[in-house]
């Protein structure tokens, strides 16, 4: 499969063999909490197991926006 990282840098990894996806993210050091991982146009959860025709591609979770201010 094609890995696509985008955090912290960007990087693309060839690996072998069918896995979940918090396996792959396991493997390479990365907080699954901190990231979103793509399949195409999907999301995918952790227990999404992805084979080796498949291209993921992993981007850093973006908070921020307005907040309601209590007053």
């Amino acid at each position: 499969m094609k890995v696509i990282v985008r955090y912290p840098k960007r990087q693309e990894l060839e690996l072998k063999g069918a896995r979940r996806v918090r396996d792959i993210l396991k493997e390479l050091n990365i907080n699954p909490e901190a990231v979103l991982v793509i399949r195409g146009d999907s999301l995918v959860t952790g227990d999404t197991v992805v084979g080796d025709d498949d291209v993921i591609e992993v981007r850093p979770v973006m908070s921020g926006g307005q907040t309601d201010a209590v007053h």
